[in-house]
């Protein structure tokens, strides 16, 4: 297998995040504490929200927004309205939070939840609308907040893949009532694993505090972060009930992030204005060199309300190309660069999802995108020769479809036992 010269993602591990490690193992503190909190507080800021709360994962992060609410009279098997095309993680956090996730078709040039197909999804049951930011590319939010007012839904933002993203002059994570955020090792900001929710609602804050430690009955900040030290006068204020760090008032998760996870954060945030650049950087520069592929290919642009979270590089193949998807990924990947599919429509394309009893052709949008759909990454330790090889490479590929000849290409530099890679087609 060859090594990877663009591989999806890359994580760097500051300095300041070594010292933080370090100090942990040092005191014995491990599990959620001071620095999971001073993490939650910087990422707030970063957004712009007022509350953040910090979970296991992203996955987490959208079935806790969701499980809100249960607090705010939804019953188990209620609605929520979801885009056909993401990620599994968005439908299955609907389903672990005790919902029904109903699918609506995505745009064909934004690959995000098409707004005018939205109220005719909405039903007598519909609680709330989970719009997912799709390769950090923003919903249309305005359209997705009217509708919501007009159906008295709540907006919780899918924002897994959108650290950096802007719509109207606004950070993408402060549109909705709660945005969830990924915080896995290929996203802009990384702790590892883990996940974390904003929102400006005090009120949700606290439940998300206490559904994320089994459902506490004590969510205050102090509490919730460290209950093997320090004073707490509500601890004993029942003699009847108990101890409160040990009532549990909802069924809740097991969802914490430790310690080491929010040292790595910290220093993530360190280099996050760096990184930021440096990803839209080779973001731009891909769209721009697929121009010259346009027969091929189309990908998304960005329009002048919006910055797009440079989370990676997606782009489609045009129907009728003179060859599969799977032959271009299968090339790509020899030669050294991380394709992977733009994800799948999940009623109609993941196995999982069957027995909701969709149909191909249900959803063609969402379905095209995932026959014909690929991303790859634009991490920050990709640099401007990387990317001019990697559309000298593309180029390559479709001359083989332009009447040349059959070729190998040998890339110098890339060696794999010694040898420098080779790839035939």
């Amino acid at each position: 297998m060859p090594q990877m010269r663009i591989p999806f993602g890359t994580v760097a591990i500051t300095d300041e995040s070594k010292r933080l490690i370090n100090d942990c193992l040092e005191n014995g503190r491990i599990s959620s504490g001071r620095l999971v909190a001073r993490f939650e507080e910087r990422f707030a800021e970063l957004i712009g929200a007022g509350e953040a709360v910090a979970v296991g994962s992203g996955t987490d992060a959208d079935a806790l927004s969701l499980a809100v609410l249960h607090d705010l009279g939804a019953s188990s098997g209620d609605e929520v309205i979801v885009p056909a095309l993401t990620f599994v993680a968005t439908a299955n956090a609907v389903l672990q939070a005790g919902f029904k996730p109903i699918f609506v078709d995505v745009h064909p040039e934004t690959f995000n939840i098409d707004p005018a197909r939205i109220e005719n999804a909405v039903t007598d049951r519909t609680r709330a609308i989970l719009p997912v930011h799709l390769m950090g590319k923003p919903a249309d939010m305005t359209a997705i907040n009217t509708i919501a007012r007009r159906n008295n839904l709540l907006v919780i933002e899918d924002a897994a893949e959108a650290h950096g993203a802007r719509y109207k002059n606004k950070n993408i994570g402060c549109w909705g009532d709660m945005a969830a955020y990924s915080l896995y090792v290929a996203h802009i900001i990384t702790t590892g694993e883990g996940g974390i929710v904003v929102t400006d609602n005090a009120e949700y804050a606290s439940i998300l505090r206490s559904l994320r430690s089994h459902g506490r009955a004590c969510k205050c900040k102090k509490c919730i972060s460290n209950t093997t030290s320090g004073y707490c006068a509500k601890r004993f204020a029942d003699a009847e009930l108990g101890d409160i760090r040990f009532r549990f008032e909802r069924i809740g998760f097991s969802s914490k992030m430790n310690e080491l996870e929010a040292a790595i954060g910290l220093g993530a945030l360190t280099l996050y204005d760096e990184i930021l650049t440096k990803r839209r950087e080779n973001l731009y520069q891909l769209i721009k060199g697929f121009q010259n592929f346009s027969d091929y290919f189309y990908t998304f642009s960005e329009s002048d309300a919006e910055k797009i979270g440079p989370h990676a590089f997606p782009f489609v193949l045009r129907e009728n190309t003179p060859f599969t998807r799977f032959e271009l990924m299968h090339f790509l990947e020899q030669n050294g660069v991380d394709a992977r599919t733009l994800f799948a429509s999940i009623p109609t394309q993941c196995g999982g999802y069957k027995h909701f009893g969709y149909h191909q052709g249900d959803f063609p949008v969402a379905e095209m995108l995932g026959r014909q759909g690929v991303h790859i990454g634009v991490h920050q330790d990709i640099g401007r020769s990387d990317i001019k090889w990697f559309l000298e490479l593309t180029e390559m590929f479709l001359n083989r479809f332009n009447g040349s000849k059959n070729w190998l290409l040998q890339r110098p530099g890339n060696m794999v036992n010694n040898k420098p890679t080779v790839a035939i087609f």
